[in-house]
């Protein structure tokens, strides 16, 4: 119960305050989106470049590490996809969505701010190393598989479905904030002081306005359509996902803070990103909204849960 008051409930106040404030009219939503686009525009990415840019890269990407949390992710996106298609008969590219929804964690608006709390910022390496491949690797899973169902039978083709993932992901801030902080280390670079100390306040700004943008964003959403489906989205994310994180990480021996940081990464609701997915196709929208608010109220539960058994 003290992780429940100490960890949990904190971040939840806040994202609580942003949905309040556009609820009560207190800030428009309007200018709600414009807080969320500056978070995933210019302070996440600010947050990704410098966290990554001073990374011990050979320290902290283990590759037990990311075997663990990526083969449980793409596992959940084979369930749901598979779930979508031949239980509830959605259409390939509904499927595809819906698969997108229980792969895509909110891996940065709760999972950072949430591993912080409970472990502190020494503990949040292993959070990095996973969100750096984040975007990438579930934007690569995603749009190439709805790229696949989409050219069925209108003479797509492999080239053309590679040329839309690379211009998908290399147009998301996050992405290029991300390769920048790898270049940066890789060369050795030392930013000027007054760069970094003006990152800083930036990124200071990350995680809260965030939060507070996530509270006002969730107030859009609405538990509508197939409420069965949106159930079998966020159990997969918020419980098979980690399960089999926890699973792997034990199996390969993972290193406490990694193993933390794995599990409850993989334990967080589905990230607005998935919204994001499902209105580019135009496919799975009500689902993917409504998994959202619903698993992220859900999670305030079961994260408390899973901090209780993660050692």
């Amino acid at each position: 119960m003290q992780a429940l008051l100490d960890v949990i409930l904190p971040v939840f106040v806040v994202i609580g305050a942003g949905y309040l404030a556009v609820w009560r009219g207190w800030i428009t939503d309007a200018a709600n989106e414009g807080l969320l686009k500056y978070t995933q525009t210019i302070a996440i990415p600010a947050l990704l470049f410098t966290a990554i840019a001073r990374l011990d890269l050979a320290a902290t990407f283990d590759a037990r590490l990311l075997i663990s949390f990526y083969t449980g992710a793409f596992a959940c996106f084979l369930v749901g996809l598979m779930v979508a298609r031949h239980i509830f008969a959605r259409d390939w590219e509904e499927a595809v969505a819906i698969g997108f929804a229980c792969l895509f964690s909110n891996s940065i608006m709760l999972g950072l701010p949430i591993t912080e709390r409970a472990f502190g910022p020494e503990g949040l390496a292993g959070n990095f190393a996973i969100v750096a491949l984040h975007s990438p690797f579930c934007y690569a899973v995603g749009i190439t598989a709805m790229e696949i169902a989409r050219a069925q039978g209108t003479g797509g083709n492999a080239r053309a479905t590679l040329d839309k993932v690379l211009r998908a992901m290399f147009s998301n801030a996050l992405v290029l904030g991300i390769v920048a902080g790898f270049a940066v280390n890789l060369k050795g670079l030392a930013l000027p002081g007054v760069i970094n100390d003006g990152l800083a306040l930036i990124v200071r700004s990350a995680l809260p306005v965030a939060l507070f943008s996530l509270g006002g964003v969730i107030l859009r959403y609405r538990p509508e359509g197939d409420l069965k489906l949106i159930a079998m989205v966020a159990g997969i994310g918020l419980l098979l996902h980690p399960t089999l994180v926890f699973g792997l990480g034990t199996a390969l021996a993972l290193d406490r803070d990694h193993f933390r940081s794995a599990v409850l990464t993989a334990a967080m609701a589905p990230g607005i990103n998935t919204y994001v997915f499902a209105n580019m196709y135009g496919a799975g929208r009500r689902v993917a909204a409504s998994s959202v608010l619903i698993g992220t109220a859900l999670s305030v539960i079961t994260v408390w849960g899973w901090l209780q058994v993660i050692p």
